[in-house]
């Protein structure tokens, strides 16, 4: 290697830290000389990508084509001029994206869902799965850390609640966090994290993984695909990661998302001992998420009665936090509701929180208010027994009944 090309990889190297840090090790652990031609080869097919990557106002970059790519800048959709050359050259930086990640882009299976290492996630889909050409999403992973606080200083929820989902957090409720895409189901469950007590061990699960907990007794795990070619017994599923958590000693288990038949093995640990434990679910309602959480549980095939299902799920989960992305590109919190118990065969609920809405403001952002219902949670006592019955009592604005 001569000195010039040597100083060229140098220069690479320093002007392009953000790509050399979103690609990171993964895959660039060979040889010295191996890794200067990987950085090479991965600056050269990122480049196009640059600006959109260094831009922190962008939360997704949505590449429908060659000609056709899309941003999402505080909650809206806008095109921006990027354009490549053809086809061809999309789909070369689809393959290094791929390949720097671990996973193959094979012509068998021509699709990607991978984890860069600053926890961004990427999804690749090529023809002849996606018709009109390669398509990239990339969710950006955002590089400070959110907390709840944050998010009541933007509007994504109030003060009052805030401190509501901190005590919840702290006195190891089980806990849902439900939503549609894009709607910042992680990012709540990564901010309400941040108050789980030092001492507790922690197991997460994540298919791509992107929780960034901040805990030191914390075991991060991730799911397997099956590659292309590959035994069907190589691939590990959530379930599988779920099940092995159970022999870790965990105090809480946390699942990125439930999605399959891992969902009975998560109400299972729920139940058995690991309390506090969260999930997401892509669901619009509350009582959507109840829906479609049995509906996952059926899944497990093991036949079980419908009305014992829902006696599980009313016996593990206490709150289901409702988040969604609103008309005018805000993401607010828009129910807290908690699982009662049972009547008959019917899961019982009630409200705590809701965003009522009172109309549009000159900008375009929706007029509202985060709103507490007045009805006092039925896990009050477990709320005493964590010590935080002063604290509930003064988020609330009532005085608590003693237990």
């Amino acid at each position: 290697m001569t000195d010039e090309t040597t100083q060229r990889i140098t220069q690479l190297e320093a002007q392009l830290q953000l790509l050399t840090r979103l690609l990171g090790a993964q895959g660039l652990h060979a040889e010295p000389h191996a890794h200067h031609h990987a950085v090479v080869d991965a600056v050269e097919a990122l480049a196009p990508l640059r600006p959109l990557l260094e831009d922190e106002s962008i939360n997704d970059i949505l590449i429908n084509n060659a000609r056709n790519v899309f941003v999402e800048r505080g909650g809206k959709m806008e095109r921006v001029d990027l354009t490549f050359p053809d086809d061809a050259a999309l789909f070369s930086i689809a393959e290094t994206i791929a390949s720097q990640t671990g996973r193959e882009l094979a012509a068998s299976r021509p699709l990607v869902d991978a984890r860069l290492s600053d926890g961004s996630r990427v999804n690749i889909i090529a023809p002849p799965l996606s018709v009109d050409g390669v398509s990239i999403s990339i969710r950006k992973f955002t590089r400070n850390l959110i907390t709840l606080d944050h998010m009541s200083a933007q509007g994504n929820l109030s003060p009052q609640l805030a401190e509501f989902l901190k005590i919840a957090a702290r006195c190891r409720l089980n806990i849902i966090i439900a939503g549609g895409t894009g709607s910042g189901k992680t990012t709540l469950l990564n901010a309400m994290a941040q108050h789980i007590d030092a001492d507790e061990r922690l197991v997460t699960i994540e298919d791509a993984a992107e929780l960034r907990l901040t805990q030191e007794n914390l075991v991060r795990l991730e799911t397997k695909p099956m590659l292309t070619g590959g035994r069907r017994g190589e691939e590990v599923t959530i379930r599988d990661l779920v099940k092995n958590a159970l022999r870790m000693r965990p105090d809480r288990i946390i699942v990125g998302e439930v999605r399959g038949a891992e969902a009975f093995d998560m109400m299972q640990a729920m139940n058995t001992g690991h309390e506090g434990s969260l999930t997401t679910i892509h669901a619009n309602h509350p009582r959507d998420a109840l829906a479609r959480l049995e509906n996952m549980i059926t899944m497990a095939n093991l036949n079980l009665p419908t009305q014992s299902i829902r006696a599980q799920i009313a016996s593990a989960v206490h709150l289901i936090i409702q988040v969604s992305r609103m008309r005018d590109g805000q993401r607010r919190v828009t129910f807290v509701s908690e699982v009662v118990g049972m009547e008959s065969d019917v899961i019982t609920m009630q409200d705590l929180f809701a965003f009522k809405t009172k109309g549009e403001k000159a900008d375009g952002s929706l007029d509202g208010g985060f709103a507490w219902s007045g009805i006092m949670p039925r896990f009050l006592r477990r709320v005493a027994y964590y010590g935080e019955a002063g604290r509930m009592s003064q988020v609330l604005g009532v005085t608590l009944p003693k237990f």
